[in-house]
């Protein structure tokens, strides 16, 4: 007996420390992040809004499911890097999406990092207090 396999879009965003791997299939326009829909791992509207900013720049968003598994860093860098995975995907699965993608500055990976403490400073850049005399 043969079962028929569901075909999955695959993309991968990161933002800081978040990763986010994220499948897309065609369906009713479910989002699911970690086992629980979007509203509920989301508290903000701003993440919300980022979250599903690819699917508004596409018109996408009752015709795919998302499914998504994210870890690492807080809410706000992991919303970031849904979003980055989310266009991949989307790219890959219909390339002539790639235009409002990257008009929309969504495909643009945030480089940004922490920066590392240095020996000798109290953080990054913060120094203990200097006495001359």
């Amino acid at each position: 007996m043969a079962t028929v396999q569901e075909q999955f879009t695959w993309g991968t965003g990161r933002r800081k420390t978040a990763v986010a791997r994220v499948r897309i299939r065609e369906g009713t326009g479910q989002f699911i992040i970690n086992g629980l829909d979007v509203n509920a791992y989301f508290p903000l509207e701003v993440q919300r809004m980022d979250v599903r900013a690819p699917l508004a720049a596409t018109d996408m968003g009752g015709r795919i499911d998302v499914f998504v598994n994210v870890n690492g860093s807080g809410k706000l860098s992991q919303s970031g890097a849904v979003m980055l995975g989310l266009a991949r995907a989307l790219k890959d699965y219909r390339p002539d999406l790639e235009g409002a993608l990257r008009n929309g500055g969504l495909l643009t990976r945030d480089a940004r990092m922490v920066e590392r403490k240095k020996f000798g400073h109290k953080k990054a850049r913060k120094s203990f207090q200097f006495s001359k005399r």
